[in-house]
């Protein structure tokens, strides 16, 4: 236990919550489920459950004695058959073979994070309910919940609280509450560079065709103007102005195309995703313009760059023989 307080003074943290949690068994009816009743005060960051909320409110604190309301979430509701108002019975597991104490709670609200393992799992109370059945004084704990203004830095602030410290407490971060979700995370980010050099080495294919292909179709023409006197430099950079054009099309087309369907996903979230493997039921678009013109930039640089490979065939062009190339 600790006591609970507020600010740790660390930049990358943008709010502190105390909690505390206890195994519990629920029972709706003949159903009984074994879950985690996790006790939250009336200063907890709200927001965050906000955001998940399908139906319902949040839980209402009174002055004295403890709320007799719980969130709970839409995996929960479906298994015991609950709805909104509905009451449950709860039952708080005590040790030492002693029997567990029952409370009579009313469902608030309904959330739903998408994250199966958390939504099974646990249901939000109020923390003073903890305190009572733990005969804790009206300041004790079970610990702290920290947020982060940018998760990425949840290693590095770890650490630097865990500092701050006394040696029989510790830190947990969310990695290493939930590894598979991150290990999840960092697979998409490797996806995303993978799809992206997929792309480039297609583009690049495909322009390298193209230039091939209209020298091929220019032969005479190529032969022609070097028997005219034109140098193989200014003939090289006719070909890649024009393959330049193609691919100044071809990027305006797509931005058209992709930046269309994004803004339709954002509108009306049109492309699902099965949420059991992508903890979340829609396909998210979050548009970075600063990405989007690097991307643009680069595409078009590395295809015209690359296009001066193919261009030299021109030099090894003969006038007489093209000429005659039909």
């Amino acid at each position: 236990m600790a006591t609970s307080g507020k600010g740790t003074g660390h930049a990358g943290v943008a709010a502190i919550n105390s909690f505390a949690t206890k195994s519990v068994l629920v029972k709706a009816g003949a159903d009984i489920e074994g879950m985690i009743f996790k006790g939250v005060d009336k200063d907890y960051n709200w927001k965050t459950i906000q955001s998940f909320l399908l139906e319902g409110r949040l839980i209402r604190y009174t002055d004295s004695a403890y709320a007799p309301e719980v969130l709970i979430s839409a995996t929960t509701a479906s298994l015991l058959k609950l709805k909104l108002n509905d009451a449950i019975v709860v039952y708080f597991v005590r040790g030492d073979g002693l029997p567990p104490r029952a409370r009579k709670l009313t469902i608030c609200g309904i959330y739903k994070t998408g994250i199966e393992e958390y939504d099974k799992t646990y249901f939000l109370g109020d923390l003073q309910l903890i305190r009572k059945l733990n005969d804790w004084d009206g300041d004790q704990i079970g610990g702290y919940e920290v947020f982060l203004k940018d998760y990425k830095n949840m290693d590095a602030t770890s650490d630097a609280i865990l500092d701050m410290l006394p040696q029989e407490q510790t830190v947990r971060s969310m990695r290493e509450v939930y590894p598979n979700i991150f290990d999840w995370l960092a697979l998409q980010n490797k996806n995303e560079i993978i799809i992206l050099i997929i792309m480039t080495i297609v583009a690049v294919i495909n322009m390298v065709t193209a230039i091939l292909i209209l020298i091929l179709e220019r032969t005479n023409m190529v032969g022609i103007l070097k028997a005219l006197g034109m140098r193989n430099t200014s003939l090289q950079q006719i070909f890649v102005f024009q393959s330049g054009y193609i691919v100044l099309v071809g990027v305006l087309l797509g931005n058209i195309l992709g930046l269309g369907l994004a803004f339709l996903q954002l509108q009306t979230g049109f492309f699902k995703l099965p949420e059991e493997s992508y903890y979340m039921t829609t396909a998210p678009i979050s548009l970075h313009w600063g990405k989007i013109v690097f991307i643009n930039l680069a595409t078009i640089l590395i295809c015209v760059a690359i296009l001066f490979i193919p261009s030299v065939l021109i030099r090894k062009i003969v006038p007489v023989k093209a000429i005659q190339f039909k």
